[in-house]
């Protein structure tokens, strides 16, 4: 253990900490309403958003998972920069129009805009419950960083990542959606300053970026070309990069950062703003190929971190071997707050859906205001229970795999969703029925590779393409979905009982 580097980590931590409390005084409103502890009140305005909208979408899965899978597998690890660039269009144009339904009628979750669009509360029901199964492994990632970086620190056991836990959620609880929106200012000054330093720093002790390419083996610096009757790597890059686009901002957590602005503008405006994170996370994902060149997993001291963690240990032990103790605890508190603020976040956004969209409507239908937010507190509290599990039993090699879990779940209720918020062509019950069939195809894909994968190979007109589990489950979502919705519309007699706003609202 090294006195030093615990001894930084702590200091910042403990402020973290004391912000974490201190948060729900901040723009303070009664936490014993779902808005206000939930949402932080829909009062954050551009720079606040910024802020926190970035810190919940760049995460653990940025600063260990994205890098590791770059150290181990090379060049595919790219995939996350494209998908990146993707997604803020997709914000730009879409998200302000869930922004207002919400608005306008008061929804905590996009399980209510579903429910209001199409009358069915088993829908309702499944997108709730797909947001809150997939959030756990999304929220295990994260738990995954922050183990990564204790046992960098030389702290064993369990204790040191409980502590955390219980912090996390001890402010979680009290503070609500205004404790990681305050914390997110450190969180990505810290972020930022380490990452500058690095990306300088490192380059110049290898003699410049010239001599770190040359030392990564040919076979990771680019994709392998394919052969024979398939698309090789090319299709897992492609899938990879457009599936995770097409989950992210449907992850009940980007949806809470989305709903918690002040106005459509305000979304509008971070669609502008946050790609100033995919430069970020671009640098990042090269420290994976700076840690292969400073030679990290044959250094004496790194033996016992890959053995426990394998390649998430590769930014640390990069870290480590780089920079003088002082520096390293900065590093690795950024790390760890990078990984608790969005914890904090998804804890929240599930919450939100399991007490407005399963709790309210299925067993306290007249339950006070009062009463909700107390179960939602309590229900942030068990959501990080559950993601445990997913650390502790699921064989993943790469944490970036338990996000790919979650992304394959979370992409199917993207038809209820994003197609329901401008037209209602498709029926309630066919979208039920194609999210099933999406569940379906895409779970059994990755029990089919043993739980130790996401990129499934699929034969498509005699060529083999290996492609995301979530983009094929997805399109078998849309295809029941379609060709279900022309047959019940034909029978269908109460398709007029839409609750949510008329079309020219937008205009």
């Amino acid at each position: 253990m090294n006195g030093t580097i615990v001894t930084v980590f702590v200091v910042i931590f403990a402020l973290i900490t004391v912000m974490g409390f201190v948060a729900a005084r901040w723009r303070a409103g009664d936490m014993d309403l779902l808005h206000e502890w939930g949402l932080g009140g829909r009062r954050f305005g551009t720079f606040v958003a910024w802020f926190l909208i970035g810190g919940d979408l760049y995460t653990a899965y940025t600063f260990i998972a994205v890098p590791a899978l770059m150290f181990g597998a090379g060049a595919i690890g790219f995939f996350a920069v494209p998908y990146t660039i993707i997604i803020y269009p997709l914000l730009y144009l879409v998200f302000p129009r869930l922004w207002s339904v919400a608005k306008k009628h008061g929804y905590v979750t996009v399980s209510e805009f579903v429910g209001g669009r199409y009358r069915n509360r088993w829908l309702t029901l499944a997108i709730a419950a797909t947001g809150l199964l997939a959030t756990m492994p999304y929220i295990a990632l994260q738990l995954v960083g922050i183990q990564v970086v204790i046992g960098a620190m030389g702290l064993s056991g369990d204790l040191p990542i409980l502590i955390a836990f219980v912090i996390l959620a001890a402010f979680t609880y009290t503070s609500g959606l205004r404790a990681p929106a305050m914390i997110a200012f450190v969180k990505d000054g810290l972020i930022y300053l380490v990452v500058i330093v690095a990306i300088f720093a490192i380059p110049a002790q290898l003699g410049g970026w010239g001599a770190v390419f040359a030392k990564i083996p040919a076979a990771k610096l680019l994709l392998a070309a394919p052969k024979g009757a398939s698309v090789g790597a090319y299709g897992a890059y492609a899938t990879l990069a457009f599936g995770s686009a097409a989950a992210l901002f449907f992850y009940p957590h980007a949806i809470t950062g989305i709903l918690s602005s002040q106005s459509r503008q305000v979304v509008r405006r971070n669609a502008a703003l946050l790609p100033a994170y995919s430069l970020i996370l671009g640098l990042l994902a090269l420290f994976g190929f700076l840690a292969i060149a400073k030679g990290v997993g044959t250094l004496p001291g790194d033996v016992a971190g890959f053995k426990t963690f394998g390649p998430n240990f590769a930014v640390p032990a990069l870290i480590l071997a780089s920079f003088p103790s002082w520096f390293a605890g900065v590093a690795f508190a950024a790390i760890a707050v990078g990984a608790l603020v969005p914890a904090a976040v998804m804890s929240i956004a599930a919450a939100n859906l399991f007490t407005r969209d399963i709790y309210r409507p299925f067993f306290a239908p007249d339950c006070p205001p009062a009463a909700e937010a107390q179960v939602a507190k309590i229900v942030s509290l068990v959501v990080k229970l559950g993601a445990l599990a997913f650390v502790l039993f699921l064989p993943f090699k790469y944490a970036i795999q338990l996000q790919f879990l979650g992304g394959i779940w979370i992409s199917q209720t993207v038809p209820s969703i994003l197609i329901g918020l401008y037209t209602r062509a498709l029926n309630g019950w066919a979208l039920l029925v194609g999210w099933a069939a999406g569940m379906a195809v895409g779970s059994w894909m990755v029990a089919a590779l043993h739980f130790a994968g996401t990129v499934y190979p699929l034969h498509l007109f005699g060529v083999l393409v290996p492609g995301y589990a979530a983009v094929w489950a997805l399109a078998t979502n849309l295809v029941v979905s379609v060709v279900l919705s022309v047959v019940f519309n034909l029978l269908a007699s109460d398709r007029d009982r839409d609750e949510t706003v008329p079309a020219d609202y937008f205009t």
